[in-house]
C-alpha cells in the first residue's frame, strides 16, 4: 500500500491517459486503473471486490435499460424509413429557399436526433440521405458535409439523448429535468445553424442553387405521409414531459412503437432486423463497459482525495467563478475534439462535477453546458468524430474539405456556448416552471 493516495491518484491518472493513447479502450483502461490504483491504496483483495460488484451494479441499474431501449428505437425507426421521410418533410417546406436543402439537413438532423438519441447515427444517416441530394442540385462541396457533419452533432442536445442519459445516472439527477432543460438550447442550435448558413449563402450564391418551390398540395402530401416520425415523436416526447411514462417506459414503448411501424411499412426484413439487434447491442456493450470502468476509476479516484483536492486548489487560486467555467470551456475544446463524446465526459466527471456544483452552479445547468461543449469538440479538428464519421461514408470527400465546410458552424455552437454560458435561465426557466427542480 502507498502512504500518499494523492500521488497514487496522479500516477493513475497519468496512466489512464498512456493507456487511452496507446490504443487501450477507454472503459478498459479506466478499469484497469481503477483496480491497480485501489489495490496500491487499500491492498488488492478489496480491490479485486470491484470487478465483481461494479458489473454487477451496472448490469442491475434499471436506469441503464433506458440507453438500449432507446438505441433500438433509433435502429428500428431507420429500419422503418424515418429518417428519410423526415428530410423530405423538411425539403418541400424549405427547399426552394437559397441554401434551403442546408436548411432541410439541418431540420432533418434535428428531428431524427429526436428520434435516435445518437450524434453518430445521426451524422451517418444523414450522409446517406442528404449528402447526394445536396451533391447533385449543384451544393458546394464543404458546406454540404459541413452542414451534415455538424447537424449530426444536434442529436446530443435534442432530447431524449444518450448522453444525457448517461450524464444524469452518473451524477444522479433526474432525466426528465435534463431532457427539459436541453429543449431551449436544442432549439437555439437550430437557430443558430441557420443564421450560420443565411449568412454563408448571402456572401456566396453560388454555393448553394435555388431549388423549385413545392406546391402545397405536394407539401399537404408529404406531411401526411411523414405520420409515422410525428407518432413516435408524440409517443415518445409526449409521454415523458405528460407523465404518463417514466424515462424507461417511454424508451421500451418507444422501441415497440418503431417496431410496429417499421412492420407495418413492410420495411422489416429479418436481415434488417437482426443488424439492428446486433448494432443495439454492440453499442450497448460498448457503453456498459464505459460506465463499468468510470465506476471502478471514479471510486479510485475518491479513494485518492484527488478530485477534493482539485477542487481546493482552484478554489485556492482565488479566480472568478466565470473565469473556472471559461477555462474548462477551452479544455473541453481540446478534449472533445481528441476523445471520443462518452470518453470526454465519463473520464472528467469525478473531477469537474465536484468543482462546479462547489462553486454554485446547478448541476443540470452544467450537464448542458458540458454537452454542447463536447458536442462542439466533435466537429473541430484534429480529430472531430463527425468528420471522420461523414469521411467514412463518403470517401471521395477530403477531410480538409468537411472541416473547411464546419467553419461557420463552429462559429454558431462558439456563439450559442457563450449565451447559455451568461444566461443559465435559458437552460433552467423550463423545467423550473414545469417543476422538475
Amino acid at each position: 500500500m502507498i502512504s500518499d493516495p494523492i500521488t497514487t491518484g496522479l500516477l493513475g491518472l497519468t496512466a489512464m491517459f498512456v493507456l487511452i493513447v496507446c490504443q487501450v479502450p477507454v472503459g478498459i483502461a479506466m478499469g484497469v486503473v481503477g483496480v491497480i490504483g485501489t489495490g496500491l491504496i487499500i491492498g488488492f483483495g478489496p480491490a479485486l471486490t470491484l470487478l465483481a460488484t461494479e458489473p454487477s451494479g451496472a448490469m442491475a441499474a434499471e436506469g441503464l435499460a433506458v440507453i438500449a431501449m432507446f438505441l433500438l428505437m433509433g435502429n428500428l425507426a431507420h429500419v422503418g424509413g424515418l429518417s428519410g421521410e423526415l428530410y423530405r418533410l423538411a425539403y418541400v417546406y424549405l427547399g426552394h429557399k437559397r441554401g434551403g436543402l442546408i436548411f432541410a439537413t439541418v431540420g432533418a438532423c434535428a428531428g431524427f436526433g429526436a428520434i435516435c438519441g445518437s450524434s453518430v447515427a445521426t451524422a451517418a444517416t444523414m450522409a446517406r440521405i442528404a449528402l447526394p441530394e445536396m451533391l447533385s442540385r449543384g451544393y458546394a462541396k464543404p458546406l454540404a458535409a459541413g452542414s451534415i457533419a455538424a447537424g449530426g452533432t444536434l442529436g446530443m442536445i435534442v432530447p431524449p439523448s444518450v448522453v444525457m442519459i448517461l450524464y444524469a445516472i452518473l451524477t444522479e439527477n433526474s432525466i426528465i429535468a435534463l431532457f427539459l432543460a436541453a429543449v431551449i438550447p436544442g432549439l437555439m442550435a437550430v437557430v443558430f445553424y441557420f443564421v450560420a448558413v443565411a449568412i454563408v449563402v448571402k456572401r456566396n450564391p453560388e454555393v448553394a442553387p435555388l431549388g423549385r418551390q413545392a406546391d402545397w398540395g405536394e407539401r399537404r402530401r408529404v406531411t401526411m405521409q411523414s405520420w409515422a416520425v410525428v407518432l413516435l415523436a408524440f409517443v415518445v416526447s409526449g409521454g415523458i414531459y405528460s407523465g404518463v411514462f417514466t424515462v424507461s417506459e417511454a424508451a421500451s414503448v418507444g422501441a415497440a412503437v418503431a417496431l410496429l411501424l417499421a412492420i407495418f411499412r413492410k420495411r422489416l426484413t429479418r436481415p434488417k432486423f437482426l443488424a439492428a439487434l446486433g448494432d443495439t447491442a454492440s453499442n450497448t456493450g460498448l457503453i456498459f463497459v464505459i460506465i463499468i470502468g468510470a465506476s471502478v476509476f471514479s471510486y479510485f479516484a475518491t479513494l485518492s482525495g484527488l478530485p477534493s483536492a482539485t477542487v481546493d486548489w482552484i478554489e485556492g487560486l482565488s479566480l472568478p467563478p466565470l473565469m473556472v467555467i471559461g477555462c474548462l470551456m477551452i479544455f473541453y475544446l481540446i478534449l472533445g475534439s481528441i476523445f471520443d463524446t462518452i470518453a470526454a465526459m465519463v473520464l472528467t466527471l469525478p473531477f469537474v462535477y465536484p468543482l462546479v456544483v462547489g462553486m454554485g452552479y446547478d448541476p443540470i445547468w452544467w450537464g448542458v453546458i458540458n454537452i454542447v461543449v463536447i458536442e462542439l469538440g466533435m466537429i473541430t479538428p484534429p480529430i472531430g468524430i463527425n468528420v471522420f464519421v461523414l469521411h467514412g461514408m463518403a470517401k471521395d470527400l477530403p477531410l480538409r474539405t468537411i472541416f473547411r465546410g464546419v467553419i461557420p458552424f463552429v462559429f454558431a455552437d462558439l456563439a450559442r456556448l457563450i449565451v447559455l454560458i451568461l444566461f443559465p435561465a435559458l437552460s433552467l426557466w423550463l423545467p423550473g416552471v414545469l417543476g422538475w427542480l
